[in-house]
C-alpha cells in the first residue's frame, strides 16, 4: 500500500515534468517563430550605437534662384572610449594634431561615455587634419559627415539673413526665425556592440540625413547688390554714423532689397560686436523722420479735401509761430506766394504747420495711425521697433504742427516705407515681407506660400494718384531733381531731420534721407535711403541721398524690365544741367544727312557703307548736347 502510493506521486510528478517541458518546447518554439524578429529588435537596440551624420539646413535663395546660404560638408572627430585600446598613445596623436593640451585631449579620450564628440577642437576640421587623423587608423577614432553654413556673398543682407552657431542652430535674422524649417532632420551610421563597447561583428546601418526645407525670399539680388554698393560709398564718402536702405514692391509689400551699415560677415559673426550683430537698422531703427514724413500728411490733406493741391495757395514768410514757438523753413526770407503742390515741392515747413493746424490734432493723428505708426509692421524678421507717436491727450498746438513736418515723432523706416507704399498703391496698407515662400529640398513641393495681406483701405484711389502726380513734381521741379532719370517718371521726397540726445537737438548732426517711387504713374518700387550724420557734406539732403538714390533706382530699373514711361513732367533745369536734346531719326539716311541732323551730338560710326541702318539712342530719346550717337553704317 505504501509503495503503491509513492509509485502515484512519482507518475503525478512525472506528468507535471513531461507538461512543464512541453510548455517549456512549446515556449521556446514561440519565440523562435513568432517572436523572434521582435525580440531581435530589442535586441539590436541594446546593442545599438549611432554616429550621428548631421543634416544639411536648407537653402536661402533669392527670388530668382540665387543661393544666399548655402552648406559646405566638413567632419567632426567622433570617439568611442570604450574602443580605443592605446589610450595614452591616442591621446598624444590627437592632441598632437588637433593642437590641444595632453589634458584636454584625455577628458575626452578616458571619458566613461559609449560616444564622445570632441567639441570644440574637433569640429569643422580642415582636410588636411581630418586626414592626419584618418591615417591614424585607430580603433574607436571616427569622422563623421558635419554641415557648415556657408554665406556665399559674405556680408550681402546678412542682417536680415542672420547667422548660426556652430551646433547649426539659428541665432539671428531669418536664420532664427525659420529655424525649424530650415533645420534637417539628423542622420547616423549605426554600428552594434556589447555592454562592455565592443563591436559586434554586425554589418554597419547607414541613415541618410533629411536636409531642411528651403527659404525663397522676395529679395532681387541685383537690387540688393546695388543697395550693398552704394552703401559703401556712402561710409567712403561721407563717414557716417550709420546708413541704410530698403526696397519694397508697394503693391505686394514685398522686400525688393534691404540693407545697412555698419553689417557684418555672417561667416565670421564671432569677430563682431553683439550690437552690430544684433541691430537690423531698416527695421529696428527709430528716429525723427523729417520732411518724408510729409507726404504722408499731404495723402491726408487731400483724402479730407482740407487742400486742393493746385487751386488753394499759402504765403510763406520763412517762419512761423506757434504758441510762442518759432518754427523756420529751411530757407531763409521763405517762399513767398506758392500752392500747395508747391509747398510739398519746396519742402515748406511752414506750409505744413498750416496743413496740420487745417487737419486738427483728431484728424492727423487718426491717419498716423491708419497708416501703422506706433506699431509693427508684422514684417517676417524679429527685432523690429515700434517707434513713438505722441499720445492725443498729450498733443497741443506746437505738438500738432511739428508732426506735420515729420519732427517729434519717432518712426521706424520700415514703417516709413510701408505708409508711402500705401500712398502710391491705391490707399491700402500691406503687411510687408521678405519670404515668399518654403519648399521641400528634394521635390521643391511648396508647402508654405506667403501671399499678400492687406491690413486696411488708409486713403482713397484718386488720393493716391493725385499723390503719384505730387510727388514726380517734386523730382522734377523741387528738392528731388538730383533723382530725375529721363523717361521714367521718378516721384520722391527729400528729409533732413535733426537728431535728438537726451530730449535736446544735436547742433550739427542730422539724419538725410530721400523716399523714391519710380515709375510714379504707376509704381513698381519704393526705395528709402538714410544717412545718419554724414560728414563732409553740405547738411542739405538733395545734394547727399538723393544723387546715390538715382543710382539705385536705374539697377531696379534695369532688375524689374521697367520700361520708360510718356507724359512725364519735365525737368526744370538748374545752372548745374546741362541742355537736354530730343535725338532724331536718322535710319536709312545717308552719313552727310545723319550728320546734318546730328551737329549738336558727337557720332561714333560703325560698319561700312553710306546708309544709317541703326541708331543708339532711338530717335525720340533726350541726351544732353554733346553727348555721343552711335550709328551702324550699311549699303
Amino acid at each position: 500500500m505504501f509503495f503503491k502510493k509513492i509509485d502515484e506521486r512519482i507518475k503525478i510528478i512525472f506528468i507535471i515534468i513531461l507538461i512543464l517541458f512541453f510548455l517549456i518546447i512549446g515556449r521556446v518554439f514561440y519565440i523562435q517563430v513568432f517572436d523572434y524578429k521582435k525580440l531581435s529588435e530589442y535586441a539590436k537596440d541594446l546593442w545599438s550605437r549611432d554616429l550621428p551624420i548631421e543634416a544639411n539646413r536648407g537653402l536661402i535663395l533669392d527670388r530668382n534662384g540665387v543661393v544666399l546660404a548655402d552648406n559646405l560638408t566638413t567632419t567632426s572627430l567622433v570617439l568611442i572610449p570604450s574602443q580605443i585600446k592605446e589610450k595614452e598613445k591616442t591621446t598624444k596623436e590627437l592632441s598632437k594634431i588637433l593642437n590641444v593640451t595632453y589634458d584636454d585631449m584625455k577628458e575626452h579620450v578616458y571619458k566613461n561615455t559609449s560616444i564622445e564628440r570632441v567639441h570644440p577642437e574637433g569640429r569643422r576640421l580642415s582636410y588636411d587634419t581630418a586626414e592626419k587623423i584618418s591615417n591614424l587608423k585607430i580603433d574607436g577614432v571616427y569622422l563623421v559627415k558635419e554641415a557648415k553654413r556657408y554665406y556665399p556673398y559674405g556680408n550681402l543682407l546678412s542682417h536680415s539673413l542672420g547667422y548660426v552657431g556652430i551646433d547649426n542652430q539659428g541665432l539671428s535674422g531669418l536664420e532664427l526665425e525659420y529655424d525649424k524649417y530650415l533645420t534637417g532632420k539628423q542622420g547616423a551610421i549605426k554600428y552594434f556592440s556589447d555592454a562592455k563597447g565592443n563591436k559586434l561583428n554586425l554589418s554597419d546601418i547607414y541613415v541618410e540625413p533629411t536636409s531642411g526645407m528651403n527659404i525663397n525670399l522676395t529679395i532681387d539680388i541685383n537690387i540688393q547688390k546695388s543697395i550693398e554698393r552704394e552703401l559703401d560709398n556712402i561710409i567712403d564718402m561721407f563717414k557716417p554714423d550709420n546708413a541704410l536702405a530698403i526696397a519694397i514692391d508697394p503693391n505686394t509689400g514685398e522686400i525688393l532689397g534691404m540693407g545697412a551699415r555698419p553689417d557684418y560677415d555672417p561667416n565670421n559673426y564671432k569677430k563682431y560686436s553683439q550690437e552690430v550683430l544684433s541691430r537690423n537698422l531698416p527695421i529696428w531703427s527709430s528716429y525723427e523722420p523729417g520732411s518724408t514724413f510729409k507726404i504722408v500728411t499731404m495723402a491726408t490733406a487731400v483724402e479730407e479735401k482740407v487742400v486742393d493741391l493746385d487751386k488753394d495757395t499759402f504765403y510763406d514768410t520763412g517762419s512761423t509761430k506757434v504758441d510762442g514757438s518759432k518754427l523756420r523753413c529751411w530757407k531763409a526770407g521763405g517762399h513767398g506766394h506758392q500752392t500747395f503742390m508747391q509747398v510739398l515741392q519746396n519742402s515748406c515747413n511752414p506750409g505744413f504747420v498750416k496743413i496740420g493746424q487745417l487737419l486738427g490734432k483728431e484728424r492727423l493723428f487718426s491717419y498716423l495711425d491708419k497708416f501703422g505708426f506706433g506699431e509693427k509692421t508684422g514684417i517676417d524678421l524679429n527685432g523690429e521697433g515700434q517707434g513713438i507717436i505722441f499720445p492725443l491727450n498729450k498733443v497741443g498746438n506746437v505738438e500738432l504742427a511739428t508732426t506735420a513736418f515729420g519732427q517729434g515723432v519717432s518712426v521706424t523706416p520700415i514703417q516709413q516705407v510701408n505708409a508711402v507704399s500705401a500712398v502710391v498703391n491705391g490707399g491700402t496698407l500691406l503687411k510687408p515681407y521678405i519670404v515668399k515662400s518654403i519648399s521641400e529640398s528634394e521635390t521643391n513641393n511648396i508647402i508654405k506660400q506667403t501671399t499678400k495681406t492687406s491690413i486696411r483701405k488708409v486713403v482713397s484711389k484718386e488720393t493716391s494718384l493725385i499723390m503719384r502726380r505730387a510727388l514726380e513734381s517734386v523730382v522734377a521741379l523741387g528738392g528731388g531733381k538730383s533723382a530725375y532719370i529721363e523717361g521714367y517718371r521718378i516721384g520722391g521726397k527729400t528729409g533732413t531731420a535733426q537728431k535728438v540726445e537726451n530730449g535736446k537737438y544735436l547742433v550739427g548732426n542730422y539724419i538725410m534721407s530721400f523716399m523714391a517711387v519710380v515709375p510714379s504713374n504707376n509704381p513698381k518700387a519704393v526705395l528709402y535711403l538714410a544717412i545718419d550724420n554724414p560728414k563732409n557734406t553740405a547738411l542739405l539732403s538733395s545734394y547727399t541721398t538723393t544723387p546715390i538714390a538715382r543710382r539705385i533706382l536705374l539697377d531696379i530699373i534695369e532688375a524689374l524690365n521697367i520700361e520708360k514711361q510718356p507724359g512725364g513732367i519735365e525737368k526744370e533745369l538748374e545752372w548745374t544741367d546741362k541742355e537736354l536734346k530730343v535725338v532724331p531719326n536718322v535710319i536709312n539716311k545717308n552719313v552727310k544727312e545723319a550728320k546734318k541732323l546730328l551737329k549738336e551730338f558727337k557720332i561714333e560710326y560703325s560698319g561700312k557703307g553710306n546708309i544709317i541702318k541703326e541708331q543708339t539712342p532711338t530717335s525720340g530719346e533726350k541726351i544732353e548736347v554733346g553727348g555721343t550717337i552711335k550709328l551702324l553704317l550699311g549699303d
